[in-house]
């Protein structure tokens, strides 16, 4: 599966919360190929900045030709995106990096736990897991963007730091309170959460897939900008690390150390 540079149109944008955007982008392409998991680099319109924003994938609607992005304004590129309306162009390139496994789970049960903006990329995992759906969440306050959107495929629970909406605390503490169990962990958001589900699922000897956060660069695995520690000796770099964009973002917790 080969990644592609397009020009593509804005379907729609919607701001869900504060500095929180949801945008539709026509890639009839892209969404062809995409799956649960991966992400696309967007290019500025301004030539002083070089670089492409990853955003991962939000939602694929194959049928329209179209994906979903839900991504938090952190800086000039993103802020340019935010003012994009339908029918503004944009260049995008994608699908990057690999997904979540998501055949041979029927029967079974999945945590789908999202912090902050990694909240976004488990909604296409929900639409397309055949198993029962549990999602957590952690937020910051009650600012619940995406929440309704969970609840049409599982039950969902909710965190947040301030004790404003669902359990006080972080996702674990949701878990615990809830009383809940999983047979397989998928989660996406800030290290310090990923290191703690990664150790849980080691406590409870429950498979777990993480998606990292990190800032990329080239975006397909040329810079190294983008690395994580390793338990094998990339055979690219020759030394224990993956690269983030091009190995991941998806990884078994085995695989990397946090």
């Amino acid at each position: 599966m080969a990644q592609v540079k397009l020009t593509a149109a804005v379907a729609s944008q919607e701001k869900l919360a504060e500095g929180i955007y949801s945008m539709w982008i026509k890639a009839e392409t892209i969404a062809s190929q995409a799956r649960p998991g991966q992400f696309v680099s967007l290019y500025s319109k301004d030539g002083a900045r070089l670089l492409p924003r990853p955003i991962s994938l939000c939602e694929i609607d194959r049928e329209q030709g179209q994906i979903r992005l839900v991504y938090r304004i952190a800086g000039a590129g993103t802020e340019e995106f935010s003012h994009y309306q339908a029918g503004d162009l944009i260049d995008v390139l994608g699908p990057l990096g690999n997904g979540f496994p998501v055949d041979g789970l029927e029967g079974k049960t999945a945590f789908l736990i999202g912090g902050g903006i990694g909240i976004p990329p488990m909604l296409e995992l929900a639409k397309e897991l055949s198993c029962q759906v549990q999602a957590v969440l952690g937020y910051r306050d009650n600012s619940l963007f995406l929440k309704k959107e969970f609840e049409n495929y599982g039950s969902v629970y909710v965190a947040t730091e301030d004790g404003s909406a669902g359990t006080k605390g972080n996702v674990l503490d949701a878990i615990r309170e809830n009383g809940l169990h999983a047979d397989i962990i998928f989660a996406c958001g800030p290290t310090p959460m990923l290191k703690a589900l990664k150790a849980y699922a080691g406590e409870q000897g429950i498979p777990c897939y993480l998606s990292l956060e990190e800032r990329m660069a080239c975006g397909i695995g040329a810079c190294l900008a983008c690395v994580c520690q390793s338990k094998e000796i990339d055979s690219h770099s020759h030394v224990h690390n993956k690269r983030i964009c091009k190995d991941g973002p998806v990884f078994a917790a085995e695989e990397v150390e946090l």
